[in-house]
């Protein structure tokens, strides 16, 4: 069984960054293979890692359109080419393979590459103990049921008070669709000051938290991302990673 950590939270809160630095120490802690699901079609998980992804799930449909309007690909369905293909698109690296999203195909419809990134991950998701899902802005692919079922729910905000708040929408949308998950992590990402927001302890409460996490504003992170260079080679001395290792140990199986 794999352990499947989901991340998301609104625009713009490092969500992506937490997921990267996440992979990081599953890698470092030796918690491999891990499953890197790109999920949002505006995100770049692969620059995060420093990897480029070249062929996503939306592209590859397009591909495959293609080529069987061609009549190309004879003696395989076309659902099986497909599948074929997305699995040959899977970026491997020391410690993960990735898997991205993309752009939706046509006129903007993700509902035929959501059912094929869901019953890719089904098929590829048991091969990996850990797999971490960076969702786009709110909980979209959770509700389309890309993934049934989480065990770790990871909620990103910034510590502004809209912030706060989308923190109690978000969770709120997870009940109100019902999305199923063991732990819940709320981190405050790019806080001033070693004192967390003063509503924290009533959205703890309110949402029933396991976890939660402060992490200072990062000016070692913000520079590696200005120059567009991959976490995976930030020192673990990274004051942000040794909080991400907080958790990080504690979901080991």
């Amino acid at each position: 069984m794999s352990y499947i950590i989901a991340v998301t939270g609104k625009g713009g809160v490092g969500k992506t960054t937490i997921s990267g630095l996440m992979i990081k120490q599953l890698i470092f802690n030796k918690m491999t293979p891990v499953l890197a699901i790109d999920a949002d079609p505006n995100s770049c998980l692969d620059a995060a890692l420093g990897v480029e992804v070249e062929h996503t799930v939306g592209s590859v449909r397009e591909e495959v359109r293609e080529e069987t309007q061609k009549g190309l690909g004879a003696g395989i369905s076309k659902q099986e080419l497909l599948q074929l293909r997305i699995e040959e698109s899977l970026v491997e690296s020391k410690g993960y393979d990735l898997i991205a999203m993309g752009r939706p195909e046509g006129a903007g419809c993700y509902c035929y590459a959501n059912n094929v990134l869901k019953d890719v991950i089904r098929q590829i998701a048991g091969q990996y103990p850990y797999v971490v899902l960076d969702n786009e802005a709110g909980l979209e692919n959770l509700s389309r049921r890309i993934i049934q079922k989480v065990d770790m729910l990871v909620l990103v905000s910034d510590p502004s008070n809209a912030g706060m708040e989308t923190l109690n929408r978000l969770h709120s949308l997870a009940n109100d669709m019902n999305v199923q998950y063991d732990k819940l992590v709320l981190i405050i990402n790019r806080l001033r000051s070693d004192k967390l927001p003063s509503r924290i302890d009533e959205i703890k409460t309110r949402t029933n938290a396991d976890i939660v996490i402060g992490i200072l504003d990062d000016p070692e992170i913000a520079e590696y991302a200005e120059k567009n260079e991959s976490f995976m080679e930030l020192p673990q001395s990274n004051k942000t990673l040794m909080k991400i290792d907080e958790f990080i140990n504690d979901i080991k199986v």
